[in-house]
């Protein structure tokens, strides 16, 4: 029989949207078994959510720690653990199973803080387990197919990137309905970190431009705002970026952009050419080379680089989104840690520690930026 990797997840229970996402993801290419959990940060709800789950509840446990220590001992116990908590509680838990050797699954930013991200490196550099962080849209095949064209030099001399993620769900104080519990703990500076709209959508706006280029985000000139009255973060924000390479370009967040529901698009733009994609449409790019006719890149086209299509689930023509590239995370993830063939080449495409800490820089120097009359803020200062 095929080896399953045995799964553990911390968070994720009643009420959780990301959890339930994180354990379809799981499941879809049958590579892992979900066998623990301390599913919610009180003991009571963290047992209903096993009921409700299915979930065996000799292994639903009351918190993270003992869940770590008693997995730990076991010979059966869970070689990974998925982390689907609000940022607040993504270091603590991760250093937790990190210390135990348990690999580490963790939703994006990787922390809260600066100080957070700095104490989880150390200890992702000094623990046998890998930690790999879900961010999702790296997964998608077209995307990747765009990060080899780039690397292939189909578009020259990289010159402009450009980055939108517009939503509009948070254009009133959604935060004090008291029925959306994404709204409260995104919004609130304790649980979510330094930053609103940057740390939740622009986080991944950033990762996917350094993902498709290759390049960094060496500075940044930030215009962060909060127009919801009452609100503690911002809900939008006007970025300009210095990447490396002397590549320019900037950022358009928002979460009140009324009438938006997922609008992420990004562009490279280079001396010989040009690429655009747009996440509500994500099985298709469009190629632009200086002196001929655009070029569409499909899942089912024969602009095909090595890797970039090799998890296609479903026919070309049939949708493949947000899920599949959750599940390309977690499939990936899975034949690094058993050991497979292309192991090292999966090791350069998924986020990591230093992903997770160059994205925790980016976000607070945004938010110095801003608050410094949008000042050119350097990323090594943060």
């Amino acid at each position: 029989m095929k080896r399953k990797l045995r799964l553990g997840m911390v968070g994720g229970g009643q009420g959780a949207f990301i959890g339930a996402v994180h354990r379809l993801a799981a499941r879809i290419d049958d590579k892992y078994e979900f066998v623990a959990g301390c599913l919610s940060s009180t003991p009571e709800k963290a047992k209903e959510s096993a009921k409700e789950i299915g979930l065996d509840l000799s292994r639903s446990y009351p918190d993270f720690k003992t869940m770590a220590e008693e997995e730990s001992k076991r010979e059966d116990g869970i070689e990974v653990v998925s982390i689907v908590t609000p940022n607040h509680m993504h270091a603590i838990p991760a250093i937790e199973f990190l210390n135990k050797n348990i690999h580490v699954i963790c939703d994006k930013p990787m922390t809260s803080t600066m100080d957070e991200a700095h104490e989880l490196m150390k200890v992702i550099d000094s623990s046998k387990a890998h930690f790999f962080l879900t961010h999702n849209y790296s997964g998608y095949p077209v995307i990747r197919e765009m990060r080899a064209l780039v690397k292939n030099g189909e578009l020259g001399k990289l010159r402009i990137v450009k980055g939108s993620y517009l939503q509009g769900w948070l254009g009133s104080k959604e935060e004090d309905t008291g029925s959306n519990k994404q709204a409260e703990w995104r919004t609130d500076p304790k649980r979510s970190g330094a930053a609103g709209s940057v740390g939740d959508i622009g986080s991944h706006t950033m990762h996917l431009l350094e993902f498709v280029t290759g390049l960094k985000c060496e500075a940044v000139a930030a215009d962060l705002t909060t127009f919801v009255p009452g609100r503690q973060l911002d809900d939008d924000a006007s970025i300009m970026i210095r990447m490396s390479e002397n590549v320019k370009g900037n950022l358009s967040i928002s979460q009140i952009a009324t009438g938006q529901e997922n609008n992420l698009t990004i562009s490279i733009y280079g001396e010989k050419g040009a690429l655009h994609w747009a996440q509500e449409n994500p099985n298709y790019a469009r190629l632009s080379i200086v002196g001929s006719a655009d070029k569409i890149i499909t899942r089912g086209g024969v602009i095909q680089h090595e890797d970039s299509f090799g998890s296609i689930r479903i026919p070309p023509g049939h949708p493949e989104g947000y899920l599949e590239g959750f599940a390309q995370i977690y499939s990936d993830a899975a034949d690094i840690l058993l050991d497979h063939k292309n192991k090292n080449k999966l090791l350069e495409l998924l986020p990591n520690g230093e992903t997770g800490l160059q994205i925790m820089k980016f976000i607070n120097a945004s938010v110095n930026s801003s608050k410094n009359n949008s000042s050119w803020t350097d990323l090594n200062a943060i």
